[in-house]
């Protein structure tokens, strides 16, 4: 192989019990990337479209990400890395995830795939770190390993691929503000109480059971942040007023996506999934915020290569 096409998705993090270790795949929203080998060695990113973001390599994620992979398994030649950015960064679904993980898939194609996707997770985390300031992989994770993941650690990398039901359904809705994950994060408090963390950790425990389960009424019971979303649910536009409007219209729970503005929705089915939607256009409408809105399955296979 001399380039590869791909789609890389974009995800949702947090999952609102499972602060930075929790995370899902999306289906119908992602970035393309086009990766080629070529005879001069190192990284060169050649183009960016939709973004305005760095092609120094390294300021830009993916080429962060692509240099630490390659300083582990180094190779005679060089890559080129045109980056079509359909996720805009700071909107809280996983844009830097999803260039990230999409350059480190892809050239783990070109040389052969000596890495296995979970193995590529320490290195798109390169990328992460630099647009966030800190290391996390609930990104990440499902993009590179699709579906709903846990991360049990990142010292060292030990993620988890869940199981969940097939009637699934993810409702984003993205106000066009925007909110960065380093800015978002400086807000949280280092210390929590022990009683919210014992709560914390029965919703995030129960949440996984539902998904073996398939058990939506528990999933419904289990969709509760107690630590973060109280502090950064201020920074996102009539957070409360949509949050009791989608419950109330039979979503099975409602947070934050990544760290906002975006928020989400899970659903059971299509119908439903549908109905959750207009009436979350319905309130974000009357702010006359801009706005995108997505009714998305779980994407269970993560990164897609895409034919020519």
């Amino acid at each position: 192989m001399k380039y590869i096409k791909i789609f890389s998705p974009g995800s949702v993090a947090n999952v609102s019990c499972g602060f930075d270790v929790l995370g899902f795949c999306l289906d119908n929203i992602g970035d393309e990337m086009l990766i080629s080998k070529t005879k001069a060695p190192g990284i060169r990113i050649s183009k960016i479209t939709g973004q305005d973001l760095p092609m120094e390599v390294k300021k830009n994620v993916a080429g962060v990400a692509a240099k630490a992979m390659l300083k582990y398994h180094p190779v005679k030649f060089g890559f080129e890395i045109e980056i079509h950015k359909k996720i805009k960064p700071g909107s809280g679904i996983g844009s830097s995830a999803a260039s990230a993980a999409g350059v480190v898939f892809g050239i783990n194609e070109l040389i052969g795939k000596p890495f296995s996707n979970h193995e590529l997770i320490r290195f798109a985390m390169e990328g992460e770190a630099l647009a966030s300031g800190s290391y996390h992989a609930d990104n990440v994770a499902p993009v590179l390993m699709g579906g709903f993941t846990l991360v049990r650690s990142i010292k060292p990398i030990d993620v988890i691929k869940l199981p969940y039901p097939s009637e699934l359904r993810a409702i984003v809705l993205h106000p066009k503000i925007e909110l960065r994950t380093m800015h978002a994060r400086e807000i949280l408090k280092d210390k929590v109480s022990l009683e919210k963390a014992i709560s914390q950790w029965g919703n995030l425990a129960a949440f996984i059971s539902a998904l073996y389960t398939k058990d939506f009424d528990l999933m419904s019971r289990s969709l509760v942040d107690e630590i973060v979303e109280p502090v950064r649910s201020l920074l996102i536009p009539e957070f409360e007023t949509i949050k009791k409007a989608v419950i109330k219209e039979g979503a099975l729970g409602f947070g934050i996506s990544g760290s906002g503005p975006s928020v989400y929705a899970l659903a059971k089915g299509s119908k439903n999934g549908n109905r959750i939607a207009y009436k979350m256009k319905s309130i974000i409408n009357q702010l006359g915020i801009d706005f995108d809105i997505y009714i998305s399955k779980i994407n269970n296979q993560g990164i897609k290569i895409i034919s020519d």
